[in-house]
């Protein structure tokens, strides 16, 4: 009994000492590589990448948990045309934004960009210590001594250490970015492009939540256009607990991200190779035990638009109307069949029939389904008749006002002046009451009203005599 006493108070300390040790640990540090080359001396917004720099990111650790561990990593600060000068500033084990926001007054800008050394040293530090951890590498410009930090990444992930990587490309152009991104998706983590400071803000934001112990990504969307992938900006809304978006960017590749088990609104905007604008999905439900997949097409479908009056192209003023009552396309067709270019999805068409008048010169033709990569018809058949009137006094042509009537509503449908020349209406069929009032030297006399029936194709012509 006092043997077995013992043992069980062993296994309880024991048991009471990993948990000690595994609160200790906590959450896996993040630890900020951070930009000190001689280009952060650039303006930009009115200030120095510099200014900008140490401002977003101090504030990005601000709102860091109050027992996250950061660390900080400096390259280029120190000697001017060093490609070996990188300094652990904060070690990993730190958990004081004070220690950060201090390290960070004291740094300034002189030397190069030694990505891939830095990535190493930061790297064989985790193979040390045996210790897994986010890194996140802020940078204004390309490698300048020769490295390649996407072979260094695929290395060490290779050997089986334990990290994330995510870059931040900190105004940088295109075609700079290609090794950033290779090392980022080898580092299983996210390459992020900042044009400005509260893109950096924005971006900085979003790596510190995408961490090396965060769960893996459990929906995965993939952009294209016309078959080929494209850049898009990916927002997911949780419909149900109202928590901030969740973001990503798909780079021409596959983005994964983590969406804790709810159902999302993912709004896709592409950034390239699209004149469509952004799509939504809605009901997107998101798993711990499996991981959702969308492919988004934006191959914009067509719709083929056709109207016609008594069977001739006929002008009109059309509009595509999304679900949510918004324009999405809008064109005049000018006596021709036109096409318009809209996002996959079902429609309402309206149509506006010109130079016609009566109670049927606007139609509304619902649910109009467009496919990506086809041509939805949509056609629209006007009918109408001509309505001539002259005004007289004898033999003389004179200047009236008349006014057009539907008769069964009493709706004005159209008027105008007939001058000297009489005047010409083009009137939907129906039956048309009309009042007619002389002007000028013969506006005295009595206003004159009658009624007439107009069938398709039919003109019928009045004279009026006062």
């Amino acid at each position: 009994m006092k043997y077995l006493a013992l043992l069980l108070f062993l296994i309880s300390s024991l048991h009471t000492y990993s948990q000690t040790s595994e609160n200790a640990n906590g959450e896996a540090p993040i630890i900020f590589i951070y930009d000190a080359s001689g280009s952060m001396w650039g303006a930009m917004d009115g200030k120095t990448k510099m200014e900008i720099a140490k401002e977003v990111l101090n504030s990005s650790v601000d709102r860091l948990g109050k027992d996250q561990k950061v660390g900080l990593v400096a390259y280029g600060h120190r000697k001017k045309g060093d490609c070996k000068d990188v300094e652990f500033l904060v070690p990993s084990s730190n958990t004081s934004k004070t220690t950060i926001s201090r390290a960070l007054s004291g740094i300034k800008p002189i030397g190069m960009t030694p990505l891939a050394y830095s990535a190493t040293l930061v790297i064989d530090q985790l193979r040390n210590s045996k210790e897994k951890a986010t890194i996140i590498l802020v940078t204004d410009g390309i490698e300048s001594c020769n490295g390649n930090i996407c072979d260094v990444v695929k290395a060490a992930q290779a050997e089986g250490i334990d990290f994330k990587l995510h870059i931040v490309g900190f105004g940088l152009k295109e075609g700079e970015k290609d090794q950033l991104m290779c090392a980022a998706k080898a580092g299983n983590g996210n390459y992020y492009d900042a044009a400005n400071a509260e893109g950096l803000s924005e971006v900085l934001d979003e790596a510190v939540e995408q961490k090396v112990d965060s769960p893996e990504g459990n929906v995965k969307i993939f952009a294209v256009k016309n078959g080929k992938p494209i850049d898009a900006y990916i927002s997911a809304y949780d419909v149900i607990a109202k928590r901030k978006p969740i973001n990503g960017r798909t780079y021409k590749d596959t983005v994964s991200v983590y969406l804790p088990p709810s159902t999302y609104t993912i709004e896709v905007k592409p950034l390239e190779g699209s004149d469509v604008t952004a799509l939504t999905i809605e009901g997107v439900q998101s798993f711990d035990d499996k991981v959702v997949f969308k492919e988004i097409s934006f191959d914009g479908g067509k719709v083929g638009i056709k109207t016609t009056n008594n069977g001739a192209d006929w002008d009109c003023m059309v509009k595509i109307v999304d679900a949510n009552g918004k324009t999405a396309a809008a064109l005049r067709s000018y006596n021709a069949p036109k096409e318009a270019e809209v996002n996959p999805g079902t429609y309402k068409v309206t149509i506006q029939a010109l130079a016609m008048e009566g109670m049927q010169t606007y139609a509304e033709i619902e649910n109009v389904v467009v496919k990506p990569g086809q041509t939805t018809p949509v056609s629209y058949e006007f009918d109408s008749g001509n309505f001539n009137i002259f005004t007289k006094v004898g033999s003389e042509n004179i200047d009236t006002v008349v006014t057009i009537y539907e008769k069964t509503s009493g709706t004005s449908v159209g008027g105008g002046r007939t001058y000297s020349k009489g005047a010409s209406f083009l009137l939907n069929p129906g039956t048309y009451s009309v009042k007619v009032a002389p002007l000028g030297n013969y506006k005295d006399r009595a206003t004159q009203k009658f009624e007439f029936e107009l069938k398709k194709g039919e003109t019928v012509d009045k004279s009026v005599n006062f």
